[in-house]
C-alpha cells in the first residue's frame, strides 16, 4: 500500500484568484499529487489549500507553491484579519496512511531545509516536527507576526532552524515560513434530538478537553473560581485533543456537538461519537447521527467500524465496505443527508477513475479476458486470485466459527483469524493487477527508442528494471500465499469442524498460486543480466515452495483426519 501524506499550506493572498491560481498550478503539475480544496478567505485576505499524495512528491509540491508564493505575494504590502508572518504562512505535513508520525517528521524537517537553503526564506519547524519544546507551539513562531519579524530575526534566541537570520530586501518581500508535522484533524458533528444550544454546550462542555469553567457552589450561577494570575479554572472534560462547542442548525432544525478532533490517534471518531452518547442520554437527550465536515483518512472509517462491531462480539474479519457500512450506520453518517465514502475518505479520492482493474472484473469477465488473445492477465495474475480465493475460504471457517452457537465465549480467537486473512486476501488481490502492471511495464521498456547508443542505454536500463519488477511480484505473491497458510491451518484444527474441507481447499489454492508463481519468478529470470539478483530469488522462492508443500500436508492430513471423525 502507498504511503499518504496531506499538506495543508496556508497562503497570505485570499482575495486575487489569479495569484491563487498560479500557486494551485504550481502543486497541480507533480505528478503523485492530487489538488482536494482551495478555500480563499477575503477578510482574512488568506487561502487554505489541501492537497494529498506520496511523501516525495508532495514534498516537491510543497516547495514549488512556496517558491510561487514568494514571487507572487509581496508581505510588506499585505493585510489581513489572521494572524501571519510569510507569504507561505504555515506548512504543515499530516500522516493519512501507512506512514508514522516520525517518518512524516523527517519529511517536513527535509522540506523546511530545502525552503531555507534554496529559497532564503527563514523556516521555524513546529508542532511534531520542532527542534525545541518552545517552538512546538505556532503562535510562539509566529508572535510578533510580520511586522515584528525583523525584531525577531535580530534575536539569537529566535533564530530560525532553517535559512537566513536577517531581515534583508528578500526577507521582507517573503516574510518567515513555519513548516510543521501534525496530526490529522477531523472536523465532526454529533447530531441531538434537541433545538437547545444551551443543552448542546452543556454536553460539549462535559466532552471536550478543556472542559467547563469552574465555579463555587451552583455549578451554573456560582462564582467563578481563578488561578493565582486571575484566570478562570476549568474542569477538563472526558476527552483529550477535542474541542467542541453546542450550537443550533437552522437548516436542519436540530442543535449539534460541533467537534475538532486534533488528534485522531487520542481520540478517534468513534470513541468521541460514543461519549457524546452517553453525555447526552445522561441529561435525557438523545444522539440521532452525525455529521462529518470535510475529509477522513479511510483507516479512521475502518476502525471505527471494527469497534462497533467489538461491541457486538462479532467478527471484525469481514471485508472493507462492509467495515464502512457498519461505520456509516453506527454513526448515523447518512442521518442529515446521504454519506458518500467516494466523497468523504481520502484514499478514494485519490483513486483514477478511469483505471481498469481485473479485480473489478466479474468472476465470468475475468475468466473470458483470461482465456482471450490478450497476453494479461496471465499465469502470475491468476496465481495470484487463485491464492485470495484460497484465504478467503480461510476467512470463511473463521467467521463461521466465530458465530457457531455455543463458542460465543471464542469469538475474539476467530476474529482475529479471519482479520489476518482479510489481510493476506487484500494483499494478493492488489497482486493480482500489481502483475498486469509489471508485465506492461516490460512492454513499455521494449518500445523505447533505440536510434541513437543513449537511447539503447536508456531502453536497456529500463528493460532490465522492468523484468527485474515482473520477477519480484509473483516472489511476492508467493510469500503472502505462503503465509496465509497459517489461517487455514488454525482454522483446519480449530475452525467449526463441519467446515473442515473449506479450510482444506483453502490450503490447496495457497499451494496452487505459491506453485504458480514460482513458474511466473523463473521466466521473468531470464534474460536479466544481474545473474546475482535471478539466483537469489530463486533460491528463496524453492525454499518457500518446500515449505509451502509440507504445510498444506500437514493441513491435509487434519483435514482428513477431521472428515473421518463426523
Amino acid at each position: 500500500m502507498k504511503k499518504l501524506i496531506e499538506c495543508v499550506p496556508n497562503f497570505s493572498e485570499g482575495r486575487d484568484m489569479n495569484v491563487i491560481k498560479q500557486i494551485t498550478d504550481e502543486i497541480e503539475q507533480v505528478e503523485g499529487v492530487k489538488l482536494l480544496d482551495v478555500d480563499p478567505g477575503a477578510d482574512t485576505n488568506r487561502t487554505v489549500v489541501t492537497f494529498v499524495g506520496t511523501p516525495d512528491e508532495v514534498v516537491e509540491a510543497a516547495f514549488r507553491a512556496v517558491k510561487k508564493a514568494a514571487e507572487v505575494i509581496d508581505m510588506s504590502k499585505h493585510k489581513g484579519a489572521h494572524p501571519r508572518f510569510g507569504a507561505t504562512d504555515v506548512c504543515p505535513l499530516v500522516p493519512v496512511s501507512n506512514i508514522t508520525m516520525e517518518e512524516t517528521v523527517e519529511y517536513a524537517r527535509k522540506l523546511a531545509e530545502r525552503i531555507g537553503n534554496e529559497l532564503q526564506i527563514p523556516v521555524y519547524c513546529y508542532e511534531n516536527a520542532a527542534f525545541t519544546e518552545e517552538r512546538r507551539n505556532l503562535a510562539n513562531n509566529r508572535k510578533g507576526e510580520y511586522e515584528g519579524l525583523k525584531d525577531k530575526l535580530s534575536d539569537p534566541h529566535w533564530k530560525p532552524d532553517f535559512g537566513p537570520a536577517e531581515f534583508n530586501e528578500r526577507v521582507a518581500k517573503t516574510g518567515a515560513t513555519a513548516v510543521g508535522a501534525r496530526d490529522f484533524l477531523v472536523a465532526f458533528n454529533v447530531n441531538l434530538n434537541t433545538t437547545s444550544t444551551r443543552r448542546a454546550n452543556a454536553i460539549a462542555f462535559d466532552v471536550r478537553e478543556r472542559g467547563r469553567v469552574k465555579r463555587e457552589g451552583d455549578p451554573l450561577t456560582g462564582k467563578i473560581v481563578k488561578d493565582e494570575n486571575g484566570n478562570p479554572v476549568y474542569t477538563p472534560g472526558s476527552l483529550k485533543a477535542v474541542k467542541a462547542i453546542g450550537w443550533y442548525i437552522e437548516e436542519y432544525g436540530i442543535a449539534q456537538i460541533s467537534m475538532n478532533l486534533t488528534n485522531i490517534s487520542i481520540t478517534p471518531v468513534h470513541v468521541a461519537f460514543d461519549e457524546v452518547c452517553k453525555k447526552a442520554d445522561a441529561r435525557g437527550i438523545r444522539v440521532t447521527g452525525s455529521e462529518l465536515v470535510g475529509l477522513i483518512p479511510l483507516e479512521a472509517m475502518l476502525e471505527a467500524g471494527r469497534y462497533f462491531l467489538r461491541k457486538q462480539k462479532r467478527s471484525v474479519g469481514v471485508d472493507r465496505d462492509e467495515l464502512l457500512k457498519i461505520a456509516i450506520k453506527s454513526m448515523g453518517l447518512d442521518d442529515l443527508k446521504p454519506f458518500n465514502p467516494k466523497e468523504k475518505i481520502i484514499e478514494f479520492l485519490l483513486e483514477d477513475p478511469n483505471e481498469k482493474k481485473l479485480i473489478d472484473l466479474t468472476a465470468e469477465k475475468f475468466a473470458d479476458v483470461t482465456a482471450s488473445e490478450a497476453p494479461a492477465p496471465g499465469g502470475g495474475s491468476v496465481a495470484a486470485y487463485v491464492g485470495a480465493l484460497g484465504v478467503s475460504l480461510g476467512a470463511m471457517v473463521a467467521n463461521l466459527s466465530s458465530h457457531k452457537r455455543g463458542w460465543d465465549d471464542r469469538w475474539e480467537e476467530f476474529s482475529d483469524v479471519a482479520e489476518r486473512g482479510q489481510k493476506y486476501k487484500d494483499e494478493l488481490l492488489r497482486l493480482v493487477d500489481e502483475d498486469t502492471r509489471a508485465f506492461n511495464k516490460i512492454m513499455e521498456a521494449f518500445g523505447l527508442p533505440k536510434k541513437t547508443e543513449e537511447e539503447k542505454k536508456v531502453r536497456a536500463e529500463a528493460i532490465e528494471e522492468a523484468s527485474k519488477y515482473a520477477m519480484e511480484i509473483p516472489f511476492k505473491v508467493m510469500k503472502t500465499a505462503y503465509e496465509s497458510l497459517n489461517v487455514m491451518r488454525a482454522m483446519a484444527e480449530n475452525g467449526n469442524p463441519n467446515s473442515v474441507s473449506d479450510a482444506g481447499v483453502g490450503a490447496l489454492c495457497a499451494l496452487t498460486a505459491v506453485e504458480g508463481a514460482y513458474l511466473n519468478v523463473k521466466i521473468n529470470a531470464q534474460g536479466i543480466k544481474d545473474k546475482a539478483f535471478t539466483e537469489k530469488l530463486i533460491r528463496e522462492g524453492e525454499q518457500i515452495m518446500e515449505k509451502t508443500r509440507e504445510c498444506r500436508n500437514a493441513i491435509m492430513d487434519v483435514v482428513e483426519q477431521k472428515i473421518s471423525e463426523l
